[in-house]
């Protein structure tokens, strides 16, 4: 077999200069998703079973691409064409994913229709990012994997870096509010110029990169030339080079589990977590069902006849009690002529009840005007609820609204629910940040630029982990330091001070990025390095797809921060955020089950009769 010859620095640049491009759309992706669809309207309560879909597709696309492309040999050569179809399909749907809420569509319809674009976008950059990392398996030799690998962390950190900065810099030439259920426009024009520079680089990669052909790589890689050709079932393949897997490629499984599983609640929590513990941004009591007879119903509109009670997760009233006299009112405004009530609802202003239904408000003194004419308050005044028009005989049903026509609302999927007089309907409530508000989508930006921070730190950090002469060492050590991070986030109550833990976790995320893959593959030879990268990738899916589906379920277990810690209004997110770094502190444990051996060993202990 012939040895790999060393390649010049740009040539090994070139292999991996695509990976600038597709990483601007991961980083978009990765930092701003769960911002968008708080923004159309979901609840964080939820939001990790909508980052089920990226791990999973990338857990049945990824293992798939790899043996595919095993046995790909054509004039555009035989991981390239992947790449110009992944590319292709991303920067299509780059341009639809952020517009989810500005169609005209319901808030489940329009999240309906994120999410199916969420679930295009992961599938197609998994498809075009797979080809950089086989690239260097197949033509850079052990000796200059390390710094390939490194390369090509670096131009992802690049890549990521621009991505992450993309809607703060933005910010200072478009808006960065939006009408209700809208995303900013900063962020959808960060999506259209990461499609654009997605698009520049895949050109530049097909004119810069050439694949060896078939001949040429059965030599340099010790197998056959026929057997590089062989049609095997691509299924078969796969389960025979499980069974014929390098112990590495399960030791290092176990780490890429607690770490990526913790970056998934990063990448799912963060912005609300900063939101609420750095920005001051308001919350907003939502009520997310109702309560009758004892047993819970769920659902964001309910109606008594044809008559709303609950909208989008907002009680509304029927009327107001002012001087301990109930009255239809169409507007109150306080002395400042803020509206209080507005069309006989309650007033939000950017997303934010003035007053919420059944609660008093104002003092004895106080000035308001009722329908324009001054009044002087008595005592608080007061919101009367729907639900106290409710009897045995007045049922409530409950809809989805479709659309609202003329001031009337349509229904689907109605429901009659039991049967109960108003003391016996209770509303379920909770407490979610004001997604709408400005500090939302100001700590939205700042969550770009903290992982911009990390991506530079990791840059760095990156350079240095070749360094090392123990790899176990660098990889365990720079787990713990990013762990530290994670879990400083929760002391961490100003902007400007959360600098320092995303730095910290950069040195985490450059250990994930290279030193997996510059192990597994010094332990990998032959004509299936595709197939076991695509299958390795499985181990950053599978624990991300675990860790969404837990994610609302151990969300629940902690409270809003209380009024006397040094987290005083922060939301439960915040504590995600530490349980990451207590899973990266696990991986970093599980590096020293890692026993490092080449493919060269290997072989000739196989040529020995070890």
């Amino acid at each position: 077999m012939k040895t790999k010859p060393d390649l010049s620095f740009w040539k090994l640049w070139n292999l991996s200069f695509g990976f600038f491009g597709v990483q601007i759309a991961y980083a978009l992706q990765s930092s701003q998703v769960s911002r968008i669809f708080s923004t159309i309207g979901a609840d964080p309560h939820q939001l990790s079973y909508f980052w089920i879909l990226p791990p999973l597709m990338g857990f049945l696309v990824q293992p798939i691409i790899g043996s595919a492309s095993d046995r790909t040999w054509n004039r555009f050569g035989r991981r390239l064409p992947y790449l110009i179809v992944g590319a292709a399909l991303a920067i299509i749907v780059m341009c639809f994913l952020p517009n989810a809420g500005s169609l005209g569509l319901t808030v489940s319809a329009a999240i309906t229709f994120g999410l199916f674009c969420l679930m295009l976008l992961d599938t197609s950059i998994n498809m075009a990012m797979q080809p950089f990392k086989m690239l260097v398996g197949d033509m850079v030799n052990e000796k200059q994997k390390g710094l390939a690998y490194s390369i090509q962390s670096f131009l992802c950190n690049a890549g990521s870096f621009v991505g992450y900065l993309a809607p703060i810099v933005l910010a200072m030439f478009v808006s960065n509010t939006a009408p209700e259920g809208e995303v900013p426009p900063t962020v959808t024009f960060a999506f259209y110029l990461g499609a654009l520079i997605l698009f520049l680089c895949v050109l530049y990669t097909f004119a810069k990169v050439k694949e060896m052909p078939p001949k040429l790589y059965a030599e340099y890689n010790g197998v056959p030339e026929e057997t590089s050709e062989k049609k095997e079932n691509m299924f078969i393949g796969m389960i025979r080079a499980i069974k014929t897997a390098p112990s590495v490629f399960w030791t290092i499984g176990v780490v890429q589990f607690f770490c990526w599983a913790g970056f998934l609640f990063l990448w799912t929590y963060s912005t609300d977590a900063i939101a609420g513990s750095a920005f001051d941004c308001p919350s907003e009591t939502k009520i997310s069902g109702v309560t009758i007879n004892g047993e819970s119903f769920s659902d964001k509109y309910l109606f008594a006849d044809d008559k709303l009670v609950i909208n989008e997760g907002r009680l509304t009233i029927d009327g107001v009690n002012i001087n301990g006299i109930t009255c239809n009112v169409d507007s109150i405004k306080n002395a400042d002529g803020q509206l209080i009530v507005k069309n006989g609802q309650i007033h939000y202003h950017n997303g934010i009840a003035l007053v919420k239904p059944g609660e008093e408000y104002g003092k004895v003194g106080d000035i308001i005007y009722v329908d324009n004419v001054e009044t002087t308050l008595n005592g608080p005044m007061s919101t009367i609820t729907t639900f106290s028009t409710i009897t045995p005989a007045n049922k409530l049903t409950m809809a989805h609204i479709a659309v609202k026509k003329n001031g009337v609302y349509e229904k689907e999927q109605v429901k009659e629910l039991p049967s109960a007089a108003a003391d016996d309907i209770h509303p379920e409530y909770s407490t979610v940040l004001n997604a709408q508000s400005k500090q939302y989508q100001d700590a939205g930006d700042w969550n770009g630029v903290l992982f911009a921070i990390q991506a530079v730190v990791a840059v760095i950090w990156a350079a240095i982990l070749p360094r090392f002469k123990n790899r176990r060492l660098a990889y365990s050590i720079s787990l713990i330091i990013g762990a530290i991070g994670f879990i400083s986030v929760y002391f961490c109550s100003s902007k400007w001070a959360l600098t320092i833990p995303y730095g910290l976790m950069g040195c985490g995320w450059a250990a994930m990025l290279a030193m997996p893959f510059t192990i597994l593959t010094n332990a990998l030879s032959g004509n299936n390095i595709g197939t076991y990268l695509g299958l390795f990738n499985c181990t950053i899916c599978l624990p991300q797809i675990i860790a969404a589906l837990l994610g609302g379920l151990i969300l629940g277990f902690f409270p809003v921060a209380a009024a006397d810690t040094a987290q005083a209004g922060a939301p439960q997110t915040i504590f995600m955020i530490a349980i990451a770094g207590i899973l990266m502190l696990i991986g970093a444990l599980f590096v020293w089950n890692i026993k490092e051996i080449s493919a060269e060993k290997q072989r000739a202990e196989a040529n020995s009769g070890k």
